[in-house]
């Protein structure tokens, strides 16, 4: 039986996980714990997970190889499947389920409005990594997805943000109050705008801060690499100190004189067989370096 990393998965109450899926197998989870050894070796190639839907994974038939870079672990066709079927493809105007609009904070000046399924409660702002955020409104489908719109126009805020920028902000954020205050402002002025659909309940502001679920409630330790491709073979090993949407942040090793905080982009680690390594274990896989930062962000 081989069981195939689908990367990095979120709860609110249990924190960070890797998932893992072998057909015809119910899909597992092994927690990850901060201040843990973490250590793997890839093996094999990377292959397509195929398409998740409805609470099931059906396997990519083609069985396609996927690039090491990827961020996503399937192959074009199951990637376009996936596309045609989520929430933003707006094929769904007859959903029944309630959604939350929110605002979520990333870092001193980023910031962007989403909607998700008030069921999911606050995982999707986990997997974003967003470090706070407040709901807006719940109402349907298609009156979140409006008001979404006219908050993006009228706050000026992208659709979506690289999460090398995300990267950068995290490792130097203003005070508990500082992020509180900017995000309590964007959602006075949000909830102030006209033209919302009278079928969305406007709630009130409430910021949900989750630096001490990252692991960054402390002062955060200099980041010196980025693992963002994995290698048949190669080695990720290190203490986990914190995490955030899907990086994973190890202290690690990667041969004499380095070290420091490597993040490791769990969207690559999906597709590959991952086999537990013993004892102490260097970073073999390849590690870039960080971006120079232009006007605070990559």
């Amino acid at each position: 039986m081989t069981w195939w990393c689908t990367g990095v998965r979120w709860h609110p109450e249990g924190g960070p996980a890797l998932g893992w899926y072998a057909a015809g197998r119910e899909p597992r989870e092994s927690a990850l714990v901060y201040g843990a050894a973490l250590a793997f070796r890839a093996r094999g190639g990377r292959r397509c997970l195929g398409v998740w839907r409805g609470g099931r994974r059906t396997p990519c038939p083609a069985g396609a190889g996927v690039a090491g870079r990827g961020t996503r672990g399937q192959c074009e066709e199951c990637a376009r499947v996936d596309r045609a079927h989520s929430v933003a493809a707006d094929t769904f105007a007859d959903d029944p389920r309630p959604y939350h609009v929110y605002v979520a904070w990333f870092g001193p000046g980023l910031v962007k409005v989403g909607i998700t399924g008030v069921a999911r409660g606050g995982t999707r702002l986990l997997e974003q990594g967003a470090v706070a955020y407040s709901w807006l409104g719940r109402g349907p489908l298609m009156a979140a997805r409006r008001t979404e719109e006219l908050l993006r126009t009228a706050l000026g805020v992208p659709d979506r943000i690289p999460y090398g920028r995300k990267r950068a902000l995290r490792a130097r954020l203003p005070s508990p109050a500082e992020r509180a205050r900017e995000l309590a402002e964007l959602h006075r002025t949000a909830s102030g705008l006209g033209g919302w659909p009278d079928s969305l309940e406007r709630l009130p502001y409430a910021c949900v801060d989750h630096a001490g679920a990252f692991g960054l409630a402390g002062e955060p330790a200099e980041v010196t690499g980025v693992v963002s491709e994995l290698v048949d073979g190669g080695v990720v090993a290190g203490t986990l100190v914190g995490a955030a949407g899907p990086d994973l942040h190890l202290e690690a090793r990667r041969g004499p004189g380095s070290g420091g905080v490597v993040v490791v982009d769990g969207r690559v680690l999906s597709g590959w067989r991952l086999e537990a390594v013993a004892g102490a274990a260097e970073v073999t896989v390849p590690v870039r370096g960080i971006p120079a930062v232009q006007g605070g962000l990559f």
